[in-house]
């Protein structure tokens, strides 16, 4: 048994923390470069949280330059056990409105200009994203909207594209009509793959902002009426994380779905063989089991 420190990682309209008590901005050194901004730590009753902006204050990381690889191994250096990923997304259906929640647990990765693993040459390592997100984090998290009255919609496909562009029409019915897909947005991978990676719990908690291209009453994406329902959505998204302290508690056993084993038995590449360089590197983020 451990404590519980909860990591948000806050994505467009969400840039801080409502009710932290001793809430203090720190900067996060590491070996992956910068995060996206500092970092508000501090307790909300009673337990510790770390909040990280994913786009920074002002908003000046775009989708693909996030440095997803500072940002999940600095909440691990901090000591965090589990991440409550918030961003916003597109809709591929009717009953999923925007200004409703989707509390994601299925990814498609598109993205292609980012750097995906903490691990490569000199320290190889393969873990399932079968499951990529954390059933028991996510439960949390769909408890924690009804309770503020958010509509929320429990499990959903999320589409991750690269952007910074949204879809053309003809993509837009393809995720929605051929692939299955339920959302679309641009943050959520890599960012759930390296939480695994660093034997983190993982949620995501998607925001629907509009129904991207594919709406016949609704045309093309408008930023103007994104903005709009962005700013809705983060007081929603406020009043959700103030209600998982209480939900998971101070102290935590064990992740019963093993997010925090994943490593076990991952890593390939044999002790006299590994780069130290990069072992160096992992201290933090595989330091369990190297």
């Amino acid at each position: 048994m451990g404590q519980t420190k909860l990591g948000i990682i806050g994505g467009s309209g969400v840039y801080e923390i409502d009710g932290l008590q001793g809430a203090t901005w720190t900067r996060v050194e590491g070996p992956w470069g910068p995060m996206s901004d500092e970092v508000l730590t501090g307790t909300l009753d009673g337990v510790e949280m770390v909040f990280l902006p994913r786009h920074g204050r002002g908003h000046t990381h775009s989708p693909t330059t996030v440095p997803y690889r500072a940002n999940i191994d600095g909440l691990k250096r901090l000591g965090v056990t589990d991440v409550i990923s918030v961003s916003a997304c597109g809709s591929f259906r009717e009953e999923m409105a925007p200004g409703d929640f989707v509390v994601v647990d299925q990814f498609i990765d598109r993205t292609f200009a980012r750097e995906k693993s903490f691990f490569g040459t000199g320290c190889v390592a393969h873990v399932s994203v079968a499951h990529p997100t954390c059933p028991r984090l996510g439960a949390a998290c769909v408890t924690a909207a009804n309770d503020a009255g958010i509509t929320v919609h429990g499990g959903g496909t999320y589409l991750a594209m690269e952007g910074p562009q949204f879809s053309t029409l003809a993509e837009s019915k393809m995720y929605r009509e051929h692939w299955g897909c339920d959302v679309i947005g641009m943050t959520n991978m890599p960012e759930a793959k390296l939480a695994r990676e660093a034997e983190l719990c993982y949620a995501s908690v998607a925001m629907i902002t509009d129904y991207d291209s594919w709406h016949p009453d609704h045309g093309e994406v408008d930023v103007t009426q994104i903005i709009a329902t962005l700013m809705g959505n983060a007081d929603k998204a406020r009043q959700l994380v103030a209600r998982l302290p209480d939900l998971l508690g101070k102290t935590r056993e064990d992740c019963p779905h093993g997010c925090d084993k994943a490593l076990e038995f991952a890593i390939l590449t044999q002790p006299p063989n590994r780069d130290p360089a990069l072992v160096a590197k992992l201290n933090a983020v595989a330091g369990r089991v190297l």
